[in-house]
């Protein structure tokens, strides 16, 4: 495969702003004093943003002519160009290009402590934050419901939404999980009163999540959020079940607001299951003995799956 020409190079720059990835991709084809320039970029993107063409080149130990031809050869016009595109990079933080791991324990996986102590901690939030009243209110509204609609958009929500499916269709409830925003704006098209749309949204910001519900709340169904408080969903939403988590400095950890969202399904589940009574464990017997017959052996399934 060839290197990309400049003029290929100034078109990426301009479709996809992520002049980061560029600096990295164009690394081994740059001169070795453009290599220079590269390696303090990539060392300290906060210095490289805020600093003068002089002192870039002072750092970098090149000429300032050379700071010059680097940007061009990435594919800027030049260094202000080049700034103004590492400027909006930073918008996902410095965090992203950090090579140091968190500190360990005795284990000798510095990530233990993260992802075990993020877990706890999101679960103790989510008893502290989620108020009954609501938890309550939601399981009244999926057992009148005529049939439930889960929106979740990108890989955590849609698994979650997934879950909630798996969780649900046990009490013999007619529900479905969707995760293509053009699926959920035409499924909340379909939706009628006595119909539910749960969504889920770590941010409570997902346009098209919000959007699909607004669309099945100006057809009059009724609408659970599972998401972070004081957002755009929730605010739509007549029920909302919400817990912020902050989330650890570790960019390689999943983000520990799953664990709260997951409980927070779970209690939903439950709640719903007490609400409608007997006829969901009418159904859940039924699933249990039909699961059950066709293995070999007296071993149990899990009780709740």
């Amino acid at each position: 495969m060839t290197a990309p020409s400049k003029a290929e190079m100034r078109e990426r720059a301009r479709r996809i702003p992520d002049i980061i990835s560029l600096v990295k991709d164009s690394y081994v084809d740059l001169r070795p004093a453009e290599r220079r320039v590269a390696d303090v970029v990539l060392q300290d993107v906060r210095f490289a943003v805020d600093a003068s063409n002089a002192a870039l080149a002072q750092r970098a130990e090149v000429s300032e002519p050379t700071v010059t031809r680097f940007c061009r050869a990435i594919g800027c016009k030049g260094v202000r160009d080049f700034k103004l595109k590492l400027a909006q990079s930073l918008v996902v933080g410095t965090l992203y290009l950090a090579s140091e791991p968190p500190e360990g324990n005795d284990n000798g996986m510095p990530f233990w402590n993260a992802v075990f102590g993020e877990a706890r901690r999101a679960l103790e939030e989510a008893e502290r934050q989620l108020d009954p009243v609501q938890l309550q209110k939601a399981a009244e509204l999926i057992a009148k419901a005529r049939q439930v609609a889960v929106f979740g958009l990108g890989a955590s929500a849609a698994a979650l939404a997934q879950e909630i499916q798996h969780r649900l269709f046990r009490y013999g409830i007619v529900v479905g999980a969707h995760c293509d925003p053009y699926v959920m704006r035409m499924t909340a098209s379909t939706l009628k009163p006595g119909d539910l749309v749960i969504a889920i949204s770590a941010t409570g910001r997902t346009r098209e999540v919000v959007e699909a519900v607004e669309i099945a709340k100006h057809y009059r169904a009724n609408a659970v959020c599972v998401t972070a408080p004081d957002t755009d969903l929730a605010r739509i939403c007549d029920v909302g079940l919400t817990v912020a988590v902050p989330e650890y400095p570790d960019t390689l950890k999943p983000t520990a607001s799953r664990f709260a969202f997951l409980v927070a399904i779970d209690l939903m589940a439950v709640a719903a299951g007490y609400a409608i009574g007997a006829t969901a464990r009418e159904t859940l017997r039924r699933i249990k003995y039909n699961a059950q017959i066709h293995r070999v052996g007296k071993e149990m399934e899990p009780l709740g799956d």
